[in-house]
This record gives structure tokens, C-alpha cells and sequence, in this order.
């Protein structure tokens, strides 16, 4: 099985918004690579999301392009928080999609394929997916792809 790690949205700054809600920008490209998602039929199971405004919007558009009903709050996968013990909690038995900050999703695709959060192996965009999966028997999971919204 495997997971998907998304940076939420392009989202507005603090001055904008207090609660730092999607751009239209962020808004449609996230609807763009949920789109890119649905076409190419990527089984997902279930989407989780930080709690933040920003990740809440974003997993709200990949359900409802994916036709998935409900999204959760996930705890653990806010900006600063502990991957290792994160990692730990992971559902390999069904294609999970969690929506949330860097720079912890960068450090958890790390940890995960190198065993080291420090050691920087993918570099995220806002709105993108990166799609990881468990091949191994020592739990290291390779990169199998990546979506962006664009190449910047």
C-alpha cells in the first residue's frame, strides 16, 4: 500500500487572512492535481489533515474531486512535529493521503526513505503529492512519484 504526502495550498499570509486560508491561486491548483489524481485512478482510502485552515481546505478539494466522503484531523503532522514518532502510527494496510506543513512533510518522506529527517531527498511544492511506498523489510519506502501543480 501506499501513502500520500501533501504540502497543503498556496495560501494567503497572516496580514490577509488571520487563519491563513487557500489562495484562488492555491485553490485551483490544488483542484488541478486532485484532478490529475482522479484521471489517473490513484486508489485513495482515506485523506487526514493537520486541523490548520489551510490543510482543512486542501484535503476538503482532493475529496471532493476524488468523490471520497469525509476527511479527518490527524495529530502529529503539524509543521514542527516529531516524525519518528509520527512514522510509528503510519496505516500501511490502506492508500492514505495526509495533507499538511512543511517543514514536516519534508522530514517525514526523509525519515521514511532514509531513516534520517535532516537528510533532504524531495524537495515539496504547495499543493503537490508525493506518493511513497513500503518495499522493504527493514520499513524504507522509495518514491514511486511525484505531482506538482507546476515547475517553478
Amino acid at each position: 500500500m501506499a501513502i500520500y504526502l501533501s504540502q497543503h495550498g498556496k495560501s494567503a499570509s497572516k496580514d490577509i487572512d488571520p487563519k491563513r486560508g487557500l489562495t484562488e491561486e492555491g485553490v485551483a491548483e490544488v483542484k488541478y492535481v486532485a484532478s490529475l489524481l482522479q484521471q489517473g485512478r490513484v486508489q485513495v482510502d482515506g485523506i487526514h489533515h493537520s486541523g490548520k485552515e489551510r490543510a482543512l481546505q486542501t484535503a476538503m478539494l482532493f475529496a471532493k474531486v476524488l468523490k471520497l466522503g469525509d476527511v479527518s484531523s490527524c495529530d502529529g503532522i503539524n509543521p514542527m512535529d516529531d516524525v519518528t514518532a509520527f512514522a510509528k502510527t503510519l496505516d500501511t494496510t490502506m492508500n492514505q493521503l495526509y495533507v499538511g506543513h512543511l517543514p514536516f512533510m519534508q522530514r517525514l518522506a526523509s525519515y521514511l526513505i532514509t531513516g534520517d529527517p535532516k537528510r533532504p531527498v524531495i524537495e515539496f511544492q504547495n499543493g503537490g503529492v508525493v506518493c511513497l511506498d513500503n518495499v522493504s523489510e527493514n520499513n524504507l519506502w522509495v518514491i514511486r512519484w511525484t505531482l506538482v501543480p507546476s515547475f517553478e
